[in-house]
Protein backbone atom coordinates (compact mmCIF):
# COMPACT_ATOMS: atom_id res chain seq x y z
CA UNK A 1 0.00 0.00 0.00
CA UNK A 2 1.42 3.11 -0.42
CA UNK A 3 0.10 6.95 -0.58
CA UNK A 4 -0.75 8.71 2.51
CA UNK A 5 -3.13 5.68 3.73
CA UNK A 6 -0.35 3.72 3.93
CA UNK A 7 1.80 5.90 6.23
CA UNK A 8 -1.19 5.70 8.87
CA UNK A 9 -0.79 4.77 12.33
CA UNK A 10 -1.53 1.28 12.66
CA UNK A 11 -4.72 2.49 15.03
CA UNK A 12 -5.81 5.13 12.69
CA UNK A 13 -8.18 3.36 11.00
CA UNK A 14 -10.19 2.34 14.07
CA UNK A 15 -13.59 2.91 14.99
CA UNK A 16 -13.07 6.49 16.48
CA UNK A 17 -16.20 5.73 19.12
CA UNK A 18 -14.48 2.45 20.30
CA UNK A 19 -11.08 4.74 20.12
CA UNK A 20 -12.71 7.45 22.69
CA UNK A 21 -14.70 5.17 24.87
CA UNK A 22 -11.01 3.26 25.34
CA UNK A 23 -9.71 6.83 26.19
CA UNK A 24 -12.23 7.34 28.52
CA UNK A 25 -11.54 3.93 30.66
CA UNK A 26 -8.09 5.29 30.86
CA UNK A 27 -9.25 8.68 31.71
CA UNK A 28 -10.95 6.41 34.93
CA UNK A 29 -8.53 4.29 35.64
CA UNK A 30 -5.63 6.93 36.33
CA UNK A 31 -7.98 9.18 37.85
CA UNK A 32 -9.15 6.84 40.52
CA UNK A 33 -5.52 4.83 41.07
CA UNK A 34 -3.57 7.69 40.48
CA UNK A 35 -0.70 8.52 37.93
CA UNK A 36 1.24 5.35 38.69
CA UNK A 37 -1.67 3.22 36.98
CA UNK A 38 -0.57 0.18 34.82
CA UNK A 39 -1.85 -0.45 31.20
CA UNK A 40 -3.31 -3.93 32.25
CA UNK A 41 -5.51 -2.39 34.64
CA UNK A 42 -6.64 0.31 31.52
CA UNK A 43 -7.01 -2.90 29.59
CA UNK A 44 -8.99 -4.57 32.05
CA UNK A 45 -11.06 -1.27 33.03
CA UNK A 46 -12.04 -1.70 28.93
CA UNK A 47 -12.92 -4.90 29.26
CA UNK A 48 -9.82 -6.18 26.26
CA UNK A 49 -6.38 -7.71 26.91
CA UNK A 50 -3.11 -5.20 27.16
CA UNK A 51 -2.06 -5.93 23.37
CA UNK A 52 -5.38 -5.27 22.32
CA UNK A 53 -5.08 -2.13 23.93
CA UNK A 54 -2.20 -1.01 22.41
CA UNK A 55 -3.17 -2.17 19.08
CA UNK A 56 -6.03 0.63 18.53
CA UNK A 57 -2.95 3.02 19.64
CA UNK A 58 -0.02 1.62 17.49
CA UNK A 59 1.86 0.75 20.68
CA UNK A 60 2.29 2.09 24.45
CA UNK A 61 3.64 5.37 23.00
CA UNK A 62 0.39 6.19 20.77
CA UNK A 63 -1.79 5.66 23.95
CA UNK A 64 0.46 8.22 25.99
CA UNK A 65 0.21 10.54 23.36
CA UNK A 66 -3.71 10.04 22.04
CA UNK A 67 -4.26 11.07 26.07
CA UNK A 68 -1.94 13.86 26.01
CA UNK A 69 -3.92 15.39 22.93
CA UNK A 70 -7.25 14.56 24.52
CA UNK A 71 -6.52 16.56 27.36
CA UNK A 72 -4.17 19.51 26.38
CA UNK A 73 -6.37 20.53 23.65
CA UNK A 74 -9.13 21.06 26.54
CA UNK A 75 -6.64 23.20 28.62
CA UNK A 76 -5.37 25.18 25.83
CA UNK A 77 -9.13 26.14 24.80
CA UNK A 78 -9.72 26.83 28.30
CA UNK A 79 -7.37 29.27 28.69
CA UNK A 80 -7.37 30.76 25.10
CA UNK A 81 -11.36 31.59 25.79
CA UNK A 82 -10.37 33.60 28.71
CA UNK A 83 -7.62 35.30 27.34
CA UNK A 84 -9.42 36.42 24.30
CA UNK A 85 -12.46 37.75 27.00
CA UNK A 86 -13.47 41.38 26.08
CA UNK A 87 -11.89 42.36 29.55
CA UNK A 88 -9.10 44.27 31.00
CA UNK A 89 -5.64 42.91 31.15
CA UNK A 90 -5.83 42.72 34.83
CA UNK A 91 -9.09 40.55 34.60
CA UNK A 92 -8.23 38.01 31.58
CA UNK A 93 -4.68 37.42 33.38
CA UNK A 94 -6.05 36.39 36.46
CA UNK A 95 -9.12 34.32 34.83
CA UNK A 96 -7.11 32.72 32.82
CA UNK A 97 -4.61 31.51 35.06
CA UNK A 98 -7.05 30.51 37.54
CA UNK A 99 -8.76 28.32 34.64
CA UNK A 100 -5.10 26.50 34.50
CA UNK A 101 -4.51 26.23 38.33
CA UNK A 102 -8.29 24.67 38.41
CA UNK A 103 -7.98 22.81 35.46
CA UNK A 104 -5.07 20.48 36.66
CA UNK A 105 -6.22 20.59 40.35
CA UNK A 106 -9.42 19.01 38.75
CA UNK A 107 -7.75 16.49 36.63
CA UNK A 108 -4.70 16.38 39.16
CA UNK A 109 -4.05 12.35 38.58
CA UNK A 110 -4.48 13.18 34.89
CA UNK A 111 -1.96 16.31 34.93
CA UNK A 112 0.74 13.87 36.76
CA UNK A 113 -0.08 11.15 34.94
CA UNK A 114 1.00 13.16 31.56
CA UNK A 115 3.54 15.70 32.74
CA UNK A 116 5.80 13.48 35.10
CA UNK A 117 5.15 9.59 34.18
CA UNK A 118 4.12 9.75 30.15
CA UNK A 119 6.59 12.47 29.59
CA UNK A 120 8.99 10.75 31.93
CA UNK A 121 8.85 7.70 30.11
CA UNK A 122 8.30 8.29 26.17
CA UNK A 123 10.71 10.78 24.20
CA UNK A 124 7.17 11.47 21.98
CA UNK A 125 5.05 12.38 24.09
CA UNK A 126 7.50 14.64 25.68
CA UNK A 127 7.85 16.26 22.94
CA UNK A 128 3.63 16.85 22.24
CA UNK A 129 3.36 18.10 25.50
CA UNK A 130 6.49 20.66 25.14
CA UNK A 131 5.41 21.44 21.76
CA UNK A 132 1.87 22.12 23.30
CA UNK A 133 3.50 24.63 26.00
CA UNK A 134 5.25 26.68 23.54
CA UNK A 135 2.27 27.16 21.41
CA UNK A 136 0.66 28.51 24.76
CA UNK A 137 3.43 30.49 24.86
CA UNK A 138 3.93 31.84 21.09
CA UNK A 139 0.35 32.63 21.33
CA UNK A 140 0.56 34.92 24.39
CA UNK A 141 3.55 36.66 22.53
CA UNK A 142 1.49 37.84 20.16
CA UNK A 143 -1.05 38.64 21.90
CA UNK A 144 1.29 41.76 23.95
CA UNK A 145 2.30 42.32 20.34
CA UNK A 146 -1.36 42.89 18.74
CA UNK A 147 -2.32 44.74 21.89
CA UNK A 148 0.78 47.19 22.11
CA UNK A 149 2.05 45.83 24.60
CA UNK A 150 5.39 45.31 23.29
CA UNK A 151 7.08 46.68 20.12
CA UNK A 152 9.93 43.74 20.28
CA UNK A 153 9.07 40.79 18.90
CA UNK A 154 12.01 38.72 20.60
CA UNK A 155 10.92 39.99 24.03
CA UNK A 156 7.61 39.43 24.10
CA UNK A 157 8.82 35.48 23.03
CA UNK A 158 11.15 35.93 25.70
CA UNK A 159 8.16 37.07 27.95
CA UNK A 160 5.53 34.90 26.65
CA UNK A 161 7.47 31.83 27.24
CA UNK A 162 8.70 33.19 30.89
CA UNK A 163 5.04 34.16 32.13
CA UNK A 164 4.28 30.49 30.65
CA UNK A 165 6.83 28.82 32.04
CA UNK A 166 6.84 30.38 35.56
CA UNK A 167 2.45 29.56 35.61
CA UNK A 168 3.38 26.03 35.26
CA UNK A 169 6.10 25.84 38.15
CA UNK A 170 4.03 27.62 40.21
CA UNK A 171 1.16 25.48 39.93
CA UNK A 172 3.61 22.35 40.17
CA UNK A 173 4.43 23.47 43.83
CA UNK A 174 0.58 24.64 44.19
CA UNK A 175 -0.71 20.88 43.85
CA UNK A 176 1.20 20.05 46.62
CA UNK A 177 0.24 22.92 49.03
CA UNK A 178 -3.59 22.90 47.62
CA UNK A 179 -4.76 22.20 51.19
CA UNK A 180 -2.93 25.15 53.02
CA UNK A 181 -2.04 28.01 49.93
CA UNK A 182 -6.14 28.88 48.51
CA UNK A 183 -5.99 29.10 44.45
CA UNK A 184 -6.82 32.83 44.60
CA UNK A 185 -3.69 33.48 46.30
CA UNK A 186 -1.11 31.95 43.95
CA UNK A 187 -3.69 33.49 41.09
CA UNK A 188 -3.13 36.57 42.89
CA UNK A 189 0.15 36.67 43.06
CA UNK A 190 1.25 35.23 39.58
CA UNK A 191 -1.22 38.08 38.14
CA UNK A 192 0.78 40.67 40.79
CA UNK A 193 3.96 39.79 39.26
CA UNK A 194 2.80 39.23 35.59
CA UNK A 195 1.23 42.93 35.46
CA UNK A 196 3.47 44.65 37.45
CA UNK A 197 6.95 43.46 37.03
CA UNK A 198 6.96 43.06 33.32
CA UNK A 199 5.48 46.45 32.54
CA UNK A 200 8.00 47.63 35.08
CA UNK A 201 10.81 45.66 32.94
CA UNK A 202 9.48 47.41 29.81
CA UNK A 203 9.66 50.82 31.00
CA UNK A 204 13.25 50.74 32.35
CA UNK A 205 12.41 51.14 35.75
CA UNK A 206 14.73 49.49 38.44
CA UNK A 207 13.27 46.89 39.69
CA UNK A 208 14.27 45.87 43.54
CA UNK A 209 16.30 42.69 43.40
CA UNK A 210 14.81 39.60 45.23
CA UNK A 211 17.62 38.74 47.15
CA UNK A 212 19.91 41.39 46.94
CA UNK A 213 23.85 41.88 46.85
CA UNK A 214 24.89 42.18 50.26
CA UNK A 215 28.14 43.59 49.15
CA UNK A 216 26.05 46.53 47.13
CA UNK A 217 25.94 49.96 49.17
CA UNK A 218 22.64 50.58 50.96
Amino acid sequence: MTGEAGRRAPGSRRDPGRRRALLEAADRVIQREGPEASMAAIAAEAGISKPILYRHFGDKSGLYQALAERHTRKLIEGIREEFSRDDTIRARTRSTIDTYLATISKNLNLYRFLMHRASAEDTATHSAMSTMIRDVSRELAEVMIAEGEMADRTRAYVWGHAIVGMVQTAGDWWLDQADEVPREAVVDGLADLVLGGLPAAASGARVPLLFPDPRSPR
